[in-house]
């Protein structure tokens, strides 16, 4: 990760706006999904929104704090990051099967 500050947090944005995409086009597969899959699939997709209102809130924190305390949070960041990064590898996963499975309408 990168040494300053406002480095780590424009590569922090970076990974939001890759997230957001994604979401984006898992979205749009969940409004292909057969119907009686379509609520859970929306479901996910929403629990990932959360999950990256979550991560930006938090990037604010980080960008937001004082040069001494922004070392404290980084450090909670990367353990954020790494959960978020399973969960949308693991949803990401869940949806391809899901729609491999030939449960499409």
């Amino acid at each position: 990760m990168p040494d300053t500050k406002d480095a780590y947090v424009r590569k922090l944005k970076a990974k939001i706006d890759e997230w957001n995409a994604e979401i984006d086009v898992l979205a749009a597969k969940t409004e292909q999904e057969h119907p009686e899959l379509k609520a859970q699939c929306r479901q996910k997709v929403e629990a990932l929104q959360a999950k990256v209102k979550d991560a930006e809130d938090r990037i604010s924190a980080v960008h937001d704090a004082g040069e001494a305390a922004w070392e404290e949070l980084k450090q909670g960041m990367r353990s954020s990051l790494q959960t978020w990064k399973d969960s949308f590898a693991k949803a990401k996963r869940e949806f391809d099967k899901g729609f491999s499975d030939g449960r499409k309408k």
